[in-house]
């Protein structure tokens, strides 16, 4: 499939019927479609120890975890991202019968890069808040043992908090459980300084 055009605006529609054919993953932000880069081994692997873990404790609970292949909508459908894994718990509500893309997440969980950090955690975190049903938002880093999460209080504030170190394990309230620091990065070496 050929490459969108740069300086065209597309519709949400026509975002969604070039996605769905195209052979590589791109966001939609306010009619611009962009192509999301490839990941390294670290970021990958945190990600599928993330899921898996996330997976495993949720099995009998009304919850799903998906991977990055997972498209969530933001409330105004002007924005459509592919985030690093999405929870979410209770009834699932798609776009269309197509289901690939999610509206209602409970949890959404970026592992940051180097290149699209400041992003995660400023503009894009700004766009995820306007998800009603969003709980949880995880940032976790592929550099060293740290995983900060944001939870959605009763007030719509968010309160912060930060895990560090490998003995660590990360509280999510809004699915009811924690992640060992150890379990998520698994066969990930940062040395002896981060331990």
């Amino acid at each position: 499939m050929a490459l969108p055009a740069k300086d065209k605006r597309y519709t949400a529609e026509e975002y969604l019927e070039l996605e769905r054919r195209a052979e590589y993953k791109s966001e939609f932000v306010e009619g611009e479609i962009f192509a999301l880069a490839g990941a390294t081994r670290a970021h990958n692997l945190v990600a599928l120890n993330c899921g898996a873990e996330l997976r495993r404790q949720l099995r009998g609970q009304p919850c799903e975890t998906y991977p990055s292949d997972m498209r969530v909508q933001l409330a105004a459908s002007t924005r459509y991202f592919y985030p690093d894994l999405v929870v979410v718990c209770g009834e699932r509500d798609f776009v269309d019968e197509a289901q690939d893309t999610l509206v209602n997440p409970t949890l959404i969980t970026e592992v940051l890069s180097p290149s699209t950090e400041g992003y995660d955690r400023g503009e894009k975190f700004g766009q995820y808040r306007t998800i009603d049903s969003l709980q949880s938002y995880v940032l976790i880093s592929q550099h060293k043992p740290l995983v900060e999460v944001f939870e959605r209080q009763e007030d719509g504030s968010w309160r912060f908090s930060a895990y560090q170190g490998l003995s660590s394990s990360v509280l999510l309230p809004s699915i009811g459980y924690a992640l060992s620091l150890r379990e998520v990065y698994d066969r990930i070496d940062f040395g002896a300084e981060n331990l």
